[in-house]
């Protein structure tokens, strides 16, 4: 999607924290990157003013991603209001990344952003590997949600087509699989999932009370992960997130990703996709590691 905007002079607002697919994508069609901040203290909303203050008459499109990797939050319907009318404002379209559209799990219900389409138009994509828990899977979709039809007239939908003529396709196996799956997944196959992702979420916003070097802004309501502030102020011998997770990997064998990966220096991305008694292992092991590298009063 981010390969059929790549013009000449034009540049894509992108989510800061952000899936870091979108920025190599962007880089690789030397498309300009604008990174908006989400707002850690307003549950990662975004920062609709830096939005305003980024955009131009070069900007193609702004991306969401609902609910967030990494962050964990789900969008309010009021905020999705706000964020459409500020792309009506700017000229722009919205791209609405929602592969983990079916796993909330929180207080804010999953709302697409194609419903705000009559305002803004919005492209929205899904993916089979996140909805149906099949990594692996390459397989996803594209959707135009777009009543006015700007997106033909403007020649967005044959140039997404031209462009998917010349990609590689997924293993047929896989897209022969695909009526049977949609067809024939019950209602309980989701809800089960979403029954355990809950649970593993609220393990790691109790757990991580309990680590005095990370801080959880919000408790996750939706995706497979949290982003969490770590302390540094705390810890001796620790200069950076990247340092911690070197260390920590060494020490303990437990995997986080370095915020700064994702565009935020001095957090973790930490995933809570696992079984529920390794999440409470790795967890047990994450505060082991403060013990051992607490600094001393």
């Amino acid at each position: 999607m981010v390969s059929v905007l790549a013009r000449p002079g034009s540049n894509i607002l992108l989510p800061r924290p952000d899936y870091p697919q979108y920025e190599a994508r962007a880089s690789f069609n030397h498309l300009e990157v604008r990174h908006f901040d989400l707002l850690p203290e307003k549950g990662w909303e975004v920062d609709l003013d830096v939005v305003e203050a980024l955009a131009d008459h070069n900007t193609a499109a702004i991306v969401i991603i609902n609910p967030s990797n990494p962050c964990g939050n789900v969008f309010t319907y009021q905020h999705f209001e706000k964020i459409a009318k500020t792309a009506k404002k700017l000229g722009i379209f919205v791209i609405s990344d929602e592969v983990y559209g079916h796993l909330t799990f929180g207080n804010n219900p999953f709302v697409p952003m194609g419903s705000f389409s009559s305002t803004v138009p919005v492209i929205t994509l899904g993916s089979i590997s996140k909805t149906w828990i099949v990594p692996g899977w390459k397989l996803g979709w594209i959707v135009k949600n777009d009543p006015k039809g700007i997106f033909d007239k403007t020649g967005i939908v044959d140039s997404i087509k031209n462009y998917l003529d010349i990609t590689t396709d997924p293993a047929t196996f896989i897209q022969g699989a695909i009526p049977q799956i949609f067809e024939r997944t019950k209602e309980t196959f989701f809800s089960n999932i979403i029954g355990i992702m809950k649970e593993a979420a609220d393990i790691v916003y109790e757990m991580i009370k309990e680590i005095p070097c990370l801080t959880c802004p919000h408790k996750p309501q939706g995706s497979m992960v949290v982003l969490v502030k770590l302390n540094l102020s705390t810890l001796e011998g620790i200069d950076d997130d990247i340092q911690f997770c070197l260390k920590l990997a060494k020490e303990e064998s437990v995997i986080v990703l370095p915020g700064v990966t994702v565009g935020l220096k001095n957090w973790l991305r930490i995933t809570f996709a696992v079984e529920l008694p390794i999440l409470e292992d790795g967890l047990q092991r994450i505060k082991a590691f403060y013990q051992r590298h607490a600094k001393k009063q």
